[in-house]
């Protein structure tokens, strides 16, 4: 039951942050990018412990954009374009792939990551 508190708890923070970063960022977000956030904040820490110790933080950030970005491509795919819910739409972009994804804030979710990896991490060390 802990361990699952856990996960939830871990979960509404990274869910919270992503709608409060989109907020800031354009000023407004949509309710299921609280939930992608929470899922990709889980993933990202999971993804980080099954890196081998001492994996750069360089390998670390990328391999968590590159799953920011997938998951962003799915999500977009399926709320934007099957459910047509409008969430995002990069089409505008430079190097954009359907108006879900682009090359811009692909390298935006570096930075992001690697800021997620040091707070799961973090959380993890205080609160656990």
């Amino acid at each position: 039951m802990r361990k699952f508190c856990q996960t939830v708890d871990l979960f509404a923070m990274g869910g919270g942050t992503y709608g409060l970063i989109e907020v800031l960022w354009r000023g407004y977000t949509h309710w299921s990018m609280a939930l992608l956030g929470g899922v990709l904040f889980l993933l990202i820490g999971a993804g980080n412990r099954l890196l081998p110790e001492g994996t750069p933080l360089l390998i670390r950030g990328l391999a968590g954009a590159g799953v920011i970005t997938a998951a962003e491509f799915a999500a977009g795919c399926i709320l934007n374009l099957g459910l047509g819910l409008a969430v995002w739409d990069y089409s505008d972009m430079p190097f954009q792939l359907l108006g879900q994804i682009c090359l811009p804030f692909a390298l935006l979710w570096f930075p992001v990551s690697g800021a997620a990896i040091f707070t799961e991490d973090w959380l993890r060390l205080r609160l656990f």
